[in-house]
């Protein structure tokens, strides 16, 4: 099985890097193949060209969006890791959505619709927000970002959504324990989730 560990923070000491580093180890510790695709060490262009949207002339996809295709042609599981801004995901990370899983990758153009194009492949998510979790849960932020995002996406290219695991009240000054027990979430989640599974 072959892992997409998709990190979407700007500062490489963040939780949620280690969120994706715990992930990255754990699935290699089953046995599996992993690659990283940190998108702001990356300087992953998040923004959509016109020439990357459909016209009677076609379309042409960036170099980048090509290069990033190919590295994701044969993965699996495609995990996103990334903090909740305005409750949504940073821009970096849609904009890596709209640009990559688009048409050709994501899903192929038919009469009157799209076919997806990534069946078989698994969605995981792993979120952090300052917001506390009983915020999130009573005013529904995480049922709608779900909805929205990985449900629609998952719709859309035909990928299966295995788990949506979050952690709130992730502040400046949180303690070391409070951290690892977010880290000990990742990983267990990926036991949990992944061991004994192949493809």
């Amino acid at each position: 099985m072959k892992h997409a560990v998709i990190i979407a923070h700007p500062s490489p000491d963040s939780l949620t890097a280690a969120c994706g580093a715990a992930y990255l180890q754990a699935a290699r510790e089953l046995g599996h193949e992993v690659i990283l695709r940190d998108l702001y060490r990356m300087g992953f262009d998040p923004c959509l060209k016109a020439s990357e949207t459909p016209t009677a002339e076609g379309l042409v996809f960036g170099a980048d969006v090509l290069a990033e295709r190919a590295q994701l042609a044969d993965v699996d599981v495609f995990a996103f890791h990334y903090p909740l801004w305005f409750n949504g995901p940073p821009a970096i990370l849609k904009g890596y959505v709209d640009r990559v899983f688009s048409m050709g990758f994501g899903y192929t153009p038919v009469f009157g619709g799209a076919k997806p194009a990534l069946t078989g492949a698994k969605l995981i998510s792993f979120t952090l927000s300052g917001a506390p979790d009983h915020w999130i849960s009573e005013t529904g932020v995480l049922p709608a970002l779900m909805s929205l995002f990985d449900s629609h996406l998952a719709a859309v290219c035909g990928l299966e959504v295995v788990d949506h695991v979050h952690a709130g009240g992730i502040t400046p000054g949180i303690t070391r324990e409070a951290g690892e027990e977010v880290l000990a979430r990742v990983r267990q989640t990926v036991t949990r989730r992944f061991a004994g599974v192949s493809i």
